[in-house]
């Protein structure tokens, strides 16, 4: 069989199990009314979760560091790419989270992915035992069979289990390794129970805050902060293409861990270093954020967040022969688990042709029999937008029970 054989297969089965994903092209940028494909969609799909991303003073600060610094970076950090523009940003997230980890220093990176590998592939030798969580995000699972450390999983939330796990290790450096907001059920790590596992077995605590970063916290730190988490043993990852609105990503530990990472992590030496144009914006985009726009938006997150919950409750127990469910969500991701692949993508496409874009979302990003509708809010969505969201929920429940 030649190697486009071999692959059609594999599409055709793809297909045959409503698994196919399509590349959609948007015509204007991320908001929560956004025209894709010609047509203008409320949409409820985007980790923008301030509203950031449109946001005025930082597409002007974008446009006066491209005046400023030009395109792209030229090189790698270590041999040009570093800019004073990167070092005020590391400055600033160093200063943001020194209340929480001691010595702290920060290290950029391109994205969140590169990120996650970074610390673990960097970090997990073969003295190392990682402990991942059930529910982690791919990047994290890939970055620990990348590692040359032995991996051990624990169930979602298990503190007991974990505990168990640990006692018995007798590996001399332990990592455990979690998401802070599980990108797909919206709930929250219980990182003080973690944390305190971490003290108990001399281990350390790596935790990937994509979802937490400017959503959490009085001002936007995050998941530490929203915990009040303070400790050496923290190894923080952030990520600045959600809710700061922008693009990129960083770590934030004790100074001798970004230390060994700056020497060690193989895709921050070998990559070029992102333009400083968007760290220039960055600034602006942590000013807003813990400033009073971030505030004010982080306050009708949660408003919306409630509106949404009340009504997705009322819509579950008017139409329970659909089995849908809710996860315990307390962020902006709030899914509504459908169940089948093609049942998911039924009601993701009668919701787009109510003039909304919720996709649907399946696995092997969740467990098989959970496909969901990831719905996503936004700062700037109004509770207008939430009650046309749980209306075309309705009309679409009313219409697949009758048909069933």
């Amino acid at each position: 069989m030649s190697l486009l054989d071999h692959l059609q297969a594999k599409l055709h089965a793809l297909g045959a199990q409503s698994l196919t994903r399509r590349l959609r092209t948007a015509d204007t940028g991320t908001a929560p009314r956004q025209t894709v494909g010609g047509r203008e969609l409320l949409m409820f799909c985007s980790n923008d979760y301030l509203g950031l991303a449109a946001e005025p003073a930082i597409a002007e600060a974008l446009a006066e560091g491209a005046r400023r610094w030009g395109g792209g970076s030229g090189a790698s950090p270590l041999v040009s790419g570093h800019s004073a523009a990167h070092e005020a940003v590391a400055s600033t997230l160093a200063r943001w989270y020194a209340p929480h980890i001691p010595q702290a220093r920060a290290l950029g990176f391109c994205t969140g992915y590169m990120a996650n590998l970074a610390v673990v592939t960097a970090l997990g030798d073969e003295h190392t035992e990682i402990f991942s969580e059930q529910l982690n995000h791919a990047s994290l699972i890939d970055a620990a069979r990348l590692a040359k450390a032995r991996v051990t999983r624990y169930g979602h939330a298990d503190v007991a289990g974990l505990r168990t796990l640990l006692a018995a290790s007798t590996a001399r450096i332990k990592l455990i390794v979690t998401d802070a907001v599980f990108s797909m059920d919206g709930d929250l790590a219980p990182l003080p129970e973690l944390l305190a596992l971490a003290d108990e077995f001399d281990a350390w605590l790596v935790v990937d805050d994509a979802h937490g970063f400017g959503v959490l916290g009085e001002h936007g730190r995050g998941s530490l902060e929203h915990f009040g988490l303070g400790s050496e043993r923290l190894i923080l990852v952030g990520t600045l293409g959600k809710a700061a609105g922008l693009a990129g990503a960083f770590v934030a530990a004790h100074t001798i861990i970004v230390e060994y990472l700056l020497q060690a992590a193989r895709n921050f030496i070998f990559s070029t270093a992102s333009p400083p144009a968007i760290e220039h914006a960055l600034l602006t985009s942590f000013a807003l954020i813990e400033g009073p726009v971030g505030a004010q938006r982080r306050a009708h997150l949660v408003a919306l967040q409630a509106q949404l919950r009340e009504g997705l409750t009322a819509l579950i127990d008017r139409h329970p022969r659909l089995g849908w469910q809710l996860t315990d969500a307390a962020t902006p991701i709030q899914p509504l688990i459908v169940g089948g692949n093609a049942e998911v993508m039924a009601l993701a496409a009668a919701l787009e042709a109510a003039g909304l874009r919720v996709p649907g979302i399946r696995p092997p990003t969740v467990a098989a029999g959970t496909a969901r509708l990831r719905i996503t809010l936004c700062g700037t969505h109004t509770e207008a937008d939430v009650d046309q969201l749980l209306a075309a929920l309705e009309h679409a429940a009313a219409a697949q029970e009758k048909a069933a």
